[in-house]
């Protein structure tokens, strides 16, 4: 059951992540995307599957976006709805900027009927400027325990954000105190960034005498310079000698997949010694057939590395 063993902080944890379909399209269409993703992922066996919230970013910076914004399936309704037989248990994103009270609420008491199964991730709104009326996340958190409903849930943790402001170790601190039992980063490509948000992770917990919650790293391939420039776009940090490696690959999506086992590894080794126990989740937000087949085999990849020495809990 992945809320024991999220309370019971075992490490190695692996996750596949995606998003819904796209809204608009027809439910045969859907289902017949819903069925391929049910083979795929019970191939797989991952301990979770995490289906993604998408927002309309655009707010967050002034740059243009690579890809345009096309609104998907709430992913709550996607997973009881489409994927109501995929025996895997599901971490659900939720954005709460634009909603209020009463209809996070209800959205809540939906998610907790049938308790116990599946956990949640509360995310907030991608700017400072979040819509009139909207929930900050610390409120979205406050409401959902004065339901008093025993929800397994989880916090997003950015290393990039954290190399500007050094302060998202607090983050995650405040996060644990308001109830988060685990944490799932951006997607990672900055091995230096995220060792140093581990360690001052490492060393916030330790100096308030807490043992370090999982941290599941995202990790995903990366199958054209397109994706990459949207991948910066969104937030996600490429240290100038990586992103050198990309764009002059001959095969930038398997020389992607060969760094993300890379630096998986070194922050495993690193997250170790810390004492934190660390988790993956590889992202499949694509729909092209290459960059599916490659996240499947990253996953792959990574799942028997962890068993070939699983992290125990710590």
């Amino acid at each position: 059951m992945l809320a024991r063993a999220i309370a019971e902080r075992r490490g190695g944890l692996r996750f596949y992540g995606l998003t819904p379909p796209k809204r608009g399209q027809e439910p045969a269409k859907v289902r017949a995307i819903a069925q391929r993703q049910v083979e795929r992922i019970a191939g797989l066996a991952p301990d979770g599957l995490i289906l993604y919230d998408l927002q309309d970013e655009t707010a967050r910076t002034g740059a243009e976006r690579p890809f345009p914004f096309l609104p998907t399936l709430e992913p709550l309704d996607y997973a009881r709805e489409y994927l109501a037989e995929l025996a895997v248990p599901r971490v659900i994103y939720k954005c709460v900027g634009n909603l209020g009270a009463a209809e996070f609420l209800r959205w809540i008491d939906a998610f907790a009927a049938p308790p116990g199964r599946d956990a949640l991730v509360l995310v907030g709104a991608p700017s400072s400027q979040a819509p009139a009326g909207g929930l900050g996340l610390r409120e979205a958190h406050e409401l959902l325990r004065s339901r008093g409903l025993a929800v397994c849930r989880g916090g997003v943790a950015i290393a990039e954000r954290h190399a500007r402001r050094i302060d998202e170790d607090a983050r995650l601190l405040a996060k644990v105190r308001q109830g988060c039992g685990f944490f799932v980063s951006q997607t990672v490509y900055d091995a230096q960034a995220t060792r140093s948000l581990l360690s001052d992770y490492a060393l916030r917990f330790a100096a308030e005498g807490l043992a370090p919650v999982p941290f599941i790293v995202s990790l995903a391939p990366c199958g054209s310079i397109k994706t990459m420039e949207f991948m910066k776009w969104l937030g996600v940090s490429f240290p100038r000698w990586l992103e050198n490696d990309l764009r002059h690959s001959a095969d930038i999506l398997e020389t992607s997949v060969e760094l993300a086992v890379k630096l998986f590894a070194e922050l495993r080794e690193y997250a170790g010694e810390k004492g934190i126990p660390l988790g993956v989740n590889v992202e499949s937000v694509s729909i092209r057939r290459e960059e599916i087949e490659a996240a499947c085999e990253l996953f792959a990849r990574l799942s028997g590395a962890l068993r070939g020495g699983a992290q125990k809990s710590v």
